[in-house]
Order: C-alpha cells, then sequence, then structure tokens
C-alpha cells in the first residue's frame, strides 16, 4: 500500500499541500485500490489538515472513501474508485 509521512513537513501549509496533492494524483494514476496518510497522533490538527483537503470539491473526486484507522488515529486510509 502506498504511504506518505507528514512527520517531515509538518510544518509548513503549503508543503504539505503539495506533498498530498502530488501523492494522491500519482497513487490515482497508478490505478492502486487504497493509500495510507499518516499525519501522526499528536494534537490531530495535522489530521484535521488532512481530512479537510481531502474534503475538497477537486481532491474529493479522487476517491471513493476516507477513513481514519479505528486502532491508530494517526493514520488516514483513502480508497480510490476503481476504474
Amino acid at each position: 500500500m502506498p504511504s506518505l509521512d507528514l512527520h517531515p513537513v509538518f510544518r509548513n501549509n503549503r508543503d504539505i499541500e503539495l506533498a498530498l496533492r502530488q501523492f494522491l494524483f500519482k497513487v490515482h494514476q497508478s490505478g492502486r485500490p487504497v493509500a495510507e496518510i499518516i499525519p501522526g497522533k499528536g494534537t490531530g490538527r495535522l489530521r484535521e489538515r488532512v481530512l479537510a483537503f481531502l474534503g475538497q470539491k477537486h481532491i474529493r473526486r479522487l476517491y471513493d472513501r476516507v477513513e481514519v484507522d479505528r486502532d491508530n488515529t494517526g493514520r488516514v486510509v483513502v480508497h480510490f474508485t476503481r476504474r
């Protein structure tokens, strides 16, 4: 499963959005059904940023659903649309 760890870029909003955008488009193009984004647990602010990014209309078209792992809230799983 493709994975994006946001720990190294968590302080810069522009870098976070760029990393997310590049990762999501790359995984979508590859046809992989599932990918994970790791914002980490921390205060939950980075996870909320990730979820807000994923909720944007133009990004929402890329995938079917998003879930926050129940056992690990520092992990967001994205399920992509099958072609």
